[in-house]
């Protein structure tokens, strides 16, 4: 009897939180792992597992996706289970960022995104089969204040996929869209983006006020472990199903945007930002 034979997941910034969580969550499953990241230096003891190879990928770099992709083939032969995880989040009232901050947002969490898919595509397609794992946000249908940009750009992430549903699935390709509540990463800390324009003070009490009670979401949220084990659930349940959130706070909010009408959904999110809300209400909800 021939053996089953070792499927291959093919994953964007690994190097930490959501990306690195998966790559030792499948690696862990017995399937081989391409983990791609900028700086592959940063792959630490991921890079010394077996069946794990760290690849250099910058998602704002075309040939730099075209060229891992191809090496990724090349080592394992295929690529059963695409995840689009790279991206970051740039933060601030929207008149305080400039021009150049929202096209490297765009740049990087859609554009480079679709620029992957674009490189996978072509061998789902030849070999009928496959499955695509875009990680979109809760806020790519729950829109927070400060994230304008970073929300329009997980919105994006959010059609760009759903319309992917009709044109892959009669070529046998999968496509499913992960979406995490706060996570316990570094997307509160490096892989953010503050540097906001000075000389416009008229945002600046609500801005520091509204980014310090989101903060304290991050190290209260679902870990990485958490959101890994939903992409792997995802990328292996061979269901019709599309969307998988993460984290009882996504579930809860994605809930109520479906079920309230939007005045009171606007109202509760106003009181689940305040300091005192957040205190009596948030940390019991983030660790439910």
């Amino acid at each position: 009897m021939s053996q089953p034979q070792i499927k291959t997941v093919f994953i964007t910034g690994a190097s930490s939180g959501i990306g690195r969580a998966s790559a030792l969550y499948f690696q862990d499953r017995g399937w081989q792992v391409v983990a791609t990241m900028r700086n592959p230096d940063q792959a630490g003891e991921l890079a010394a597992l077996p069946g794990v190879l760290c690849l250099s990928l910058d998602v704002n770099d075309r040939d730099s996706i075209h060229g891992a992709v191809t090496k990724a083939i090349e080592h394992f032969g295929a690529i059963d289970v695409l995840v689009n995880n790279a991206g970051y989040g740039l933060m601030g009232a929207f008149e305080t960022l400039d021009e150049a901050q929202i096209l490297r947002q765009f740049d990087t969490n859609v554009f480079g995104l679709m620029e992957t898919c674009r490189a996978v595509l072509p061998y789902f397609r030849e070999r009928k089969s496959g499955v695509l794992v875009n990680v979109a946000s809760m806020v790519g249908r729950v829109p927070l204040p400060l994230y304008s940009v970073y929300n329009a750009s997980k919105w994006a992430v959010e059609g760009f996929t759903e319309g992917l549903v009709y044109e892959l699935a009669p070529l046998g390709i999968g496509v499913k869209i992960i979406e995490p509540g706060a996570v316990n990463t570094e997307f509160f800390g490096r892989s953010a983006d503050r540097k906001n324009q000075t000389g416009i003070e008229s945002y600046a009490e609500y801005s520091q006020a509204q980014l310090g009670v989101m903060d304290k979401t991050g190290p209260g949220g679902s870990r990485p472990e958490d959101a890994a084990k939903v992409i792997y659930r995802a990328a292996t349940d061979q269901s019709a199903r599309l969307r998988y959130s993460v984290g009882a706070d996504a579930r809860m909010l994605l809930l109520a945007r479906r079920l309230l009408p939007e005045t009171w959904f606007r109202s509760m999110i106003r009181m689940s930002l305040s300091e005192k809300a957040f205190n009596s209400v948030g940390k019991l909800l983030y660790k439910s």
